[in-house]
């Protein structure tokens, strides 16, 4: 499965939308969660395959495509376009770059999608906690909360210009951290969750985005709050000073004793 170019916006400084669409999307079924995700295969320098290509061939060819996990931001079922926002830093990292440097008409091969959250219909409330590359997802599940229901949403950035439009149905109290204000300080979101008053009643827990700050908000949630961890969707994205092949090495062991933190 692959899709084309059709658009590419400049969201913020370090986010590029990307809208997919063409043939290559006929077989698409969309995941029945709002945090659903493709693993998009980018294509090495020197490949001498195109898009699309038979994946298991390209992984024998001395090329292997490279495999990046990236939420899908919105399915438009009468359009079928796919549109994916990706967090950029210039030109580091394979899918970075790609989307850096996205044209119309460029293709991307994706697997998938799968997932494995939307929002609760019977809680009372949500928390919905992350930072860029979370963003994605808490968007689009935002968008599926009751109306009327208490939502609170924490998310850290690197400063306003990197802040998006949120839509929720929902009562939304939105709070933006910027790590401008304290570059060297990476406990800035658990600081800021720490000082929030949280609601009574059952709540419907979304977490997600770097390792190291997940882990502490959960902690802190789930020890020091009392929030039930089951049913709470709260997992690592990737993690400061890894590259992603470093960081998946070692991922299935960091949320082992992630979880046994409470």
């Amino acid at each position: 499965m692959y899709g084309v170019v059709e658009e590419v916006v400049r969201l913020t400084p370090s986010m590029v939308r990307v809208v997919l669409g063409g043939e290559g999307l006929d077989e698409f079924e969309p995941a029945p969660f709002t945090d659903q995700y493709v693993n998009a295969l980018f294509v090495p320098d020197g490949a001498p395959y195109p898009v699309p290509f038979d994946v298991e061939a390209a992984r024998s060819s001395g090329h292997r495509p490279v495999g990046r996990r990236y939420t899908i931001r919105r399915w438009d079922p009468a359009t079928r376009q796919v549109t994916i926002d990706f967090v950029v830093h210039g030109d580091i990292g394979f899918a970075g770059r790609w989307a850096n440097h996205a044209a119309v008409g460029d293709r991307l091969q994706m697997v998938g999608p799968t997932g494995g959250y939307s929002p609760s219909t019977t809680a009372d409330w949500h928390l919905m906690v992350g930072d860029e590359s979370a963003l994605p997802a808490i968007c689009a599940s935002l968008e599926q909360v009751r109306p009327g229901i208490p939502t609170l949403v924490v998310v850290v950035v690197d400063g306003p210009d990197h802040e998006l439009e949120l839509d929720c149905p929902g009562d939304l109290k939105l709070q933006w951290i910027h790590r401008r204000s304290d570059p060297g300080n990476h406990g800035l979101l658990l600081a800021a969750v720490e000082a929030t008053d949280l609601p009574a009643g059952t709540v419907d827990v979304f977490v997600h985005g770097e390792a190291g700050e997940v882990r502490a908000v959960r902690r802190h949630l789930l020890a020091d709050r009392g929030i039930p961890k089951e049913g709470a969707s709260i997992s690592p994205y990737w993690r400061r000073d890894f590259t992603d092949e470093a960081w998946r090495e070692v991922k299935a062991a960091f949320v082992a004793e992630m979880r046994d933190d409470a």
